[in-house]
C-alpha cells in the first residue's frame, strides 16, 4: 500500500524534532569538554565533580526529549535558541568568573588612539607645557633660597657677637637700670643683625653721676673685646686723651685718625667697630663737630658700619627732678613715663650740640638704697672680702639720699662705694 504524503511529512517532522535536540546536546557536550580542558590552564574557583556534571547532562537530555514529545512548538523555540546561543555551560560559575575577569582587564586598558572616518589611527596632540610656568616656579625657588640665606646670615651675625650673653652679664652687673639695659641690647640686636646700614648706630647714655653709665661702657668694651680683636674697640676718655692744656685742633686730628683707621680695618675684616666716648660733656665744640660728621648718613660704606656710645652727665638734673616728682606714681615703670622723660631730656641735649639729633638717647634713673647695697656686695666680692650684711647696711647708711615717701634715692649713686670698700 502506498503511504500518504501527509503521513510521511508528519513522520519526518517528528524525527527532525527529536534529532535536532540530540544534535544540540552533542554540540554542547563537545563544547563543554573543550571548556573543561581549557579551564585547567586558568586559576578558577573550586571545580565540580565529573559525576555531578554527567548527572546534570542526562537530566537535561531527558527534559529536552519530553519537551519534544509533548510540545513541538516549544521544541522549535528551544532549538532556535540553542543554535543561536553563544555562551552556555552547565557550570555557570566558570563562565561568570571568566567573563568578569575579561571585563576587568578591558576596563583597565585605555587607549589614546582615536579612529577617524578614514580608518587611520591617529594620536591626540600632545599637551604643550607652558615655559612661563617653569620660569615662575624657578623665580619662586630663587626668592625662597634668598630669604632663607638672609635669615641664616642674621642668625650668624647675632651668634658671632653673642648678644644674649651680653644681656645676661649686664643684668647681673648693672643694678637698678633694667629698662636702660633692655633698650641698649635691643638697639644692638637690630643693628648687628646685618652688615649693611644707611647710618651708624649712636647711643647716648645720660643721667646723674654714679648711676652706672661708665660701668655699662666698661662691660660693653670687655664683651666686644672678647668676641672681636682688641683693635676694633676704642675707649676714649676726654680728660685722659684730650687734657685741658692740649689744643682742640690737635685732639680733633688725633680722634679723627683713630676712628678712620679702625673703621678701615674693620671694613676689610667685615666687623663692626665699637667706640665708647666717656665724659662727652667735657668735649670742646671742635671735637663735637668732628663727631657729628662721622654720625651723618649717606657716607661711604665703611663709616656707616660703626657703633658709637656717648656717655655724659648732661640731662642729669632733669632726670633727678623727674624721678623725685614721680616716685610715688610709679610712672618710671610705664612706657608713658619713659616717653615723657625722653621728651624732657632731648631738647636739653640738642641745645648743647645738634649731634644728639642722630643719637638714640637712653636715660639712667636714680638708684635706690637697695641698689647701693648690691653695689657694696659686688665690690666686696671683687676685693675678696667677706660680705657681712649688717656691716654693708651700715656703710650704705653713711651715704646721702633723696627721701620721697617710703623710698630713698642715692644722691651720688654707687660713686663712693669703691672708696668706702677700699677703707675696710
Amino acid at each position: 500500500e502506498e503511504v500518504p504524503d501527509a503521513v510521511i511529512s508528519a513522520a519526518s517532522k517528528k524525527i527532525t524534532s527529536i534529532s535536532s535536540p540530540l544534535r544540540a546536546i552533542v554540540r554542547l557536550r563537545r563544547r563543554y569538554w573543550g571548556l573543561k580542558k581549557g579551564r585547567l590552564h586558568l586559576e578558577l574557583p573550586r571545580e565540580k565533580p565529573a559525576e555531578f556534571v554527567h548527572t546534570r547532562l542526562l537530566q537535561r537530555q531527558l527534559s529536552l526529549s519530553r519537551t519534544s514529545l509533548y510540545s513541538p512548538s516549544m521544541t522549535f523555540f528551544n532549538q532556535s535558541g540553542f543554535e543561536s546561543s553563544q555562551y552556555f555551560t552547565f557550570d555557570t560559575s566558570v563562565e561568570h568568573y571568566s567573563m568578569k575577569k575579561c571585563r576587568r582587564k578591558k576596563s583597565r586598558r585605555k587607549s589614546r588612539m582615536v579612529l577617524y572616518p578614514d580608518k587611520t589611527k591617529k594620536y591626540l596632540p600632545a599637551e604643550e607645557k607652558s615655559k612661563a610656568k617653569r620660569c615662575l616656579l624657578l623665580l619662586i625657588a630663587i626668592i625662597f633660597f634668598q630669604i632663607l640665606n638672609a635669615i641664616e646670615n642674621l642668625d650668624d651675625n647675632l651668634q658671632k657677637y653673642d648678644l644674649d650673653g651680653l644681656e645676661k652679664t649686664m643684668h647681673r652687673e648693672v643694678f637698678g637700670q633694667k629698662v636702660a639695659v633692655e633698650s641698649i641690647v635691643e638697639l644692638l640686636k637690630d643693628y648687628l643683625a646685618t652688615h649693611i646700614h644707611n647710618k651708624p648706630l649712636v647711643i647716648s647714655l645720660n643721667g646723674p653721676t654714679g648711676v652706672g653709665k661708665s660701668h655699662v661702657g666698661w662691660v660693653l668694651a670687655k664683651h666686644f673685646r672678647s668676641v672681636m680683636d682688641n683693635d676694633f674697640v676704642l675707649q676714649y676718655f676726654v680728660m685722659h686723651h684730650c687734657p685741658s692744656g692740649v689744643a682742640p685742633l690737635t685732639c680733633e686730628i688725633d680722634l679723627s685718625k683713630k676712628i678712620s683707621d679702625m673703621v678701615t680695618r674693620a671694613e676689610i675684616e667685615e666687623k663692626t667697630p665699637l667706640f665708647i666716648l666717656d665724659e662727652v660733656e667735657l668735649m670742646s665744640p671742635v671735637l663735637l663737630d668732628t663727631l657729628s660728621r662721622f654720625f651723618e648718613p649717606n657716607q661711604t660704606n665703611e663709616f656707616l658700619n660703626a657703633i658709637y656710645i656717648l656717655i655724659s652727665n648732661l640731662g642729669g638734673a632733669e632726670i633727678t627732678k623727674f624721678v623725685i616728682q614721680n616716685a610715688s606714681a610709679e610712672l618710671l615703670q610705664q612706657q608713658r613715663g619713659a616717653e615723657e622723660l625722653l621728651s624732657i631730656i632731648q631738647p636739653v641735649l640738642v641745645s648743647v650740640h645738634p649731634l644728639w639729633k642722630a643719637a638714640d638717647i637712653i636715660p639712667f634713673v636714680l638708684l635706690e638704697k637697695s641698689h647701693v647695697i648690691n653695689c657694696f656686695l659686688e665690690q666686696m666680692r671683687r676685693e675678696g672680702l667677706y660680705p657681712d650684711q649688717k656691716h654693708i647696711e651700715n656703710l650704705a647708711s653713711q651715704l646721702s639720699y633723696y627721701t620721697t615717701g617710703d623710698k630713698q634715692y642715692s644722691r651720688m649713686g654707687c660713686k663712693q662705694v669703691v672708696a668706702k670698700v677700699n677703707l675696710l
